[in-house]
């Protein structure tokens, strides 16, 4: 891959050929100055021919591998360092092995995720030169960045791994360090990643022909580059614990003794902490993204939420919808292991009952597909009374509600085996339900009365005070929560192990909904260039420069998914062997 990426970046782009339109640009008006060209206006035979392979299709499917992988390879290090680093300050052993073990998931994902961007750079070169030529005329410099940062990474990752055992005692810092430099690096390789892809999307620090002004920060920090960092960042926390959660999952229901299964209850519950903390912000950094394409370009945002793509996000509130209510799920069985669970059993009715109407309220079309028959039974294209259910006022505010109220299920979780240590616990906790309510009122209040009555400018404002809401909800009430139990002991040893099989399956059920959701939002980010490969700045004028049918994306998200999948299977194979091998 890095040889790829050296050679990649020896490509000569300087030089005028018939693809090129206009003549070389000097960039300082000397001969001796770097001279940019245009970006490449190409035409259907400035293709090479894919020989009977569809050229899009290898393309989507390697980046859509290489992505999954590198969002789990990129995400479970940083988690492990965490973990590690409580180890330490508390001088638990346990937390040492978890996070020991976490990582040894994660190594052959590392190499196959090295493989896949491989095939990845591979199919790019080979069915679109001239893309790639135009991007590395650009961005050759931070390719020999990111190549060197590669080297770094895997130096880190393989000190980090095989010196865990050997790196004890006065050498444990030092350990601690390489940890931090391999997050560092593998953090900055995906910000790296990210210019690529949001300067196709938002091009910056070119004019309108194409001609770079030969400034590549201008390049990097494009329209999107920031909302798509925070982003991804989150969201590949959230993943990471989702697909640990499954091997943990996968190794429970495969154990063989009591002492097993308490282990990876354990493993299992930790795993669905960091999926469940990545999950809770995750829509916020989506809408801050989604606002930022709107503000770049109106039509990609209409294309984003009013075309046919529109209808992907129905798709979307469904797989969101069984994420929360896998993840409450877990939460309410978890509960069962403290000997105070039987006081708050009574709440679950009602917080599945919230979350199911704000799940029928997120999951609403505002325009449903109809016949015609269909339309004149109805008296037009718009339900009467379901169709305000169906704008962004009413999606905030439901997906708002659902994230408060996985909250509480998580602070019920907490308290089934505690017990307040302070005289002012009864004061605390009427202090939480006053700013569950007050927040829930202001949500509520926010998304009907300036999302339907109010100008636009309200409309987009109101959700800042929607998402300020939730925010101090889980801030304020997590702060008090911690003085209320501060000293406080458990009621008596946690039943690890006495899980039922379906919360196992719960957590491989949040796996495979964030595998499927990653790959249809990777497919609709791109899909919104429509016949683009730079927006605005170079046509795709293939023969696949079209819009595939929502069916048609939706088999191939799947079909990825299930190879994907089963990759890991193999995966949570060899580390269990490597287990094996430690014992």
């Amino acid at each position: 891959m890095l040889l790829l990426l050296l050679c990649i970046s020896s490509v000569p782009v300087l030089t005028p050929s018939s693809a090129f339109a206009g003549d070389a640009v000097s960039q300082a008006g000397t001969g001796s100055a770097p001279a940019y060209m245009p970006a490449p206006r190409l035409k259907a035979e400035d293709y090479p021919k894919a020989g009977g392979v569809n050229p899009r299709l290898a393309v989507w499917f390697a980046a859509q591998m290489h992505l999954w992988f590198a969002a789990f390879v990129l995400a479970v290090p940083v988690f492990v360092l965490i973990i590690e680093c409580v180890g330490v300050y508390t001088g638990d052993v346990r937390y040492d092995g978890l996070a020991y073990e976490f990582l040894r998931v994660s190594l052959t994902a590392y190499s196959i995720t090295a493989l896949t961007g491989a095939a990845l750079l591979v199919s790019l070169v080979v069915f679109y030169p001239a893309v790639m030529s135009y991007l590395v005329s650009i961005f050759g410099s931070t390719m020999l960045l990111y190549a060197l940062l590669f080297f770094v990474e895997s130096g880190a990752l393989y000190v980090y791994y095989y010196g865990w055992r050997a790196m004890t005692g006065p050498w444990k810092k030092a350990h601690v360090g390489v940890g931090l430099l391999l997050n560092a690096a593998g953090t900055s390789l995906m910000f790296i990643a990210n210019a690529w892809v949001t300067f196709m999307m938002t091009p910056a620090g070119v004019d309108a022909r194409g001609v770079f002004d030969g400034n590549v920060w201008h390049a990097v920090n494009n329209h999107l580059w920031n909302p798509m960092n925070l982003h991804r960042f989150i969201a590949n926390v959230a993943y990471g614990g989702s697909i640990v959660g499954a091997y943990a999952a996968y190794m429970f229901l495969s154990s063989k003794t009591g002492e097993e299964r308490g282990h990876y209850d354990w493993m299992g519950y930790t795993a669905s902490i960091i999926a469940i903390c990545g999950l809770l912000p995750l829509p916020f950094a989506g809408y801050w993204l989604t606002a930022e394409i709107y503000s770049y370009s109106q039509q990609m945002g209409i294309n984003l939420m009013g075309g046919v793509l529109a209808w992907l996000f129905i798709i979307q509130a469904a797989v969101i919808g069984a994420l929360f209510l896998a993840a409450n799920y877990y939460l309410w069985c978890g509960m069962q292991r403290g000997a105070f669970a039987a006081r708050y059993n009574g709440y679950i009715k009602y917080i599945a009952f919230v979350l199911a109407v704000s799940f029928m309220v997120w999951f609403t079309p505002h325009t449903p597909l109809l016949a015609p028959a269909e339309a004149a039974a109805l008296g037009g294209q718009f339900h009467p009374w379901l169709a305000p259910l169906g704008l962004m006022p009413a999606k905030n505010t439901a997906v708002n509600v659902m994230i408060i109220f996985t909250f509480l299920s998580f602070l019920l979780y907490r308290r089934s085996n505690r017990a307040p240590a302070v005289k002012w616990a009864d004061s605390g906790k009427a202090a939480q339900a006053a700013i569950f309510c007050a927040a829930i009122v202001n949500i509520v209040v926010a998304g009907v009365y300036y999302g339907y009555f109010t100008n636009t400018v309200y409309k987009v404002a109101s959700s800042v005070i929607q998402v300020a809401s939730t925010l101090f909800v889980i801030i304020a009430c997590s702060v008090i929560e911690r003085l209320i139990h501060r000293g406080a002991k458990e009621a008596g040893a946690y039943k690890w192990g006495a899980m039922p099989d379906g919360s196992q399956y719960a957590l491989i059920l949040i796996a495979v909904s964030f595998t499927w959701l990653m790959g249809l939002m990777g497919f609709v980010r791109s899909a919104i260039r429509q016949h683009w490969h730079v927006y605005s700045i170079m046509r795709d004028n293939s023969p696949d420069a079209f819009t595939p049918t929502v069916a048609y994306a939706a088999r191939v998200v799947s079909i990825g998914t299930v190879v994907f999948l089963a990759i890991i299977l193999f995966i949570f194979w060899l580390a269990q062997l490597g287990r094996r091998r430690d014992e």
